[in-house]
């Protein structure tokens, strides 16, 4: 394996001190190293992927020197668009080192959102025209394929490294996002879900929420046919929440979000709100970071998301950090009309042995739209 030290000063060498991206379990021991050793000048944990390679470019343009873009290989749908239309050699022609984790790798088992995402990651940048190495795991090999990339990005190409498993050694993250609420995300979703009323929905974003979501309704011997568990397209739950609470204004829609998927595509809460679904209820566990890869920190803590809510047209506001302050949100939740927002501040992390869903996605899909028929 390298060290991240070693593949950090490699990238010096080749003129990259700069970093933009979005956390990846598959990354997260060089992203930690990151975090730790750059300052917030020079790494940037951005919104998506699209908008690091929108941020590289600028960094180029200011400084003649490319930055690196990391990301988990679902992030490559994001970076299209500003690939075809912004770093392209036939538009501004901007070099970018991209740093992707190859989940879903043919060959490897994984979490079935991943596997569509691992056959076609190389096929993906064939399509763009964007060159790529496998980065090996020995030392040696690793700088050869770096000095490579060094070359390519004197041409003011852009050039992809693919990462796989257990390609970096371990990095503890010293910079950890800590904060001192009092209730864990796990018991905020019980407690929302127990509230609930027996013909409601939930629709519930990527990670640890879906995965803690199915694990309640397990323990209590629950179905899980109210719940569409959204186990991946990150940031796209709430408008999963909204195309059903539209369709079905009669039931309250429930959109379980984290603060990065929420961040991640924040635009959707505008139009959210612009609908004006009343049976539309969206609820953001934060806890300011990205859990589910790493612990890496978001803005979430540092932004003021009911004022945002608010901002753009919900109708009503709410925010707890406590079980008590939730309990009597939750209270006036279920007699008013939506949209509305709801904010939970929670601890960070998550129970060790925490599960995943013993169900497919088709088979909850196929469920979820059983239930919506009664």
């Amino acid at each position: 394996m390298l060290t991240p030290s070693f593949f950090i000063e490699k990238l010096r060498e080749i003129g990259i001190d700069c970093f933009a991206g979005v956390p990846d379990s598959l990354l997260k021991n060089i992203c930690a190293y990151i975090t730790d050793n750059f300052d917030a000048g020079h790494h940037i944990i951005a919104a998506n992927e699209g908008a690091a390679v929108g941020f590289a470019a600028g960094h180029y343009l200011a400084t003649g020197r490319p930055a690196c873009v990391y990301m988990q290989n679902s992030g490559e749908g994001n970076i299209i668009n500003p690939l075809a239309s912004l770093t392209d050699p036939e538009v501004y022609n901007i070099p970018v080192l991209l740093l992707i984790g190859w989940r879903g790798r043919p060959g490897v088992h994984d979490e079935p959102q991943h596997v569509k995402q691992g056959k076609i990651t190389m096929g993906l940048l064939n399509v763009m025209g964007v060159n790529y190495d496998v980065l090996a795991k020995e030392e040696d090999k690793a700088e050869k394929q770096i000095a490579k990339a060094g070359e390519a990005l004197k041409r003011n190409e852009v050039y992809a490294l693919i990462v796989e498993k257990d390609t970096f050694e371990n990095h503890e993250l010293r910079n950890v996002v800590k904060n001192d609420f009092a209730m864990s995300r796990e018991a905020a979703i019980q407690a929302v879900a127990a509230s609930i009323g027996e013909s409601d929905c939930i629709v519930s974003t990527t990670g640890m929420i879906s995965r803690e979501l199915f694990e309640y309704r397990t323990a209590m011997g629950q179905s899980h046919e109210r719940d569409f568990l959204t186990v991946g397209s990150m940031g796209h739950a709430s408008q999963i929440a909204l195309g059903i609470a539209l369709a079905q204004p009669s039931r309250k829609v429930w959109c379980f979000d984290g603060d990065g998927a929420a961040i991640m595509h924040m635009g959707s809460m505008a139009i959210v709100a612009d609908k004006c679904p009343e049976n539309y209820i969206h609820v953001v566990f934060n806890n300011g970071a990205h859990d589910s890869v790493g612990g890496q920190p978001t803005v979430g803590l540092h932004i003021d998301l009911p004022m945002i809510a608010k901002a753009v047209g919900y109708k009503n506001i709410f925010s707890a950090d406590d079980a008590d302050s939730l309990k009597t949100a939750l209270a006036a939740i279920v007699k008013a009309d939506g949209p509305t927002l709801l904010e939970i501040k929670v601890k960070r992390g998550n129970r060790k042995d925490l599960g995943r869903p013993t169900t497919t996605p088709i088979q909850n899909k196929e469920a979820l739209m059983n239930f919506l028929k009664k």
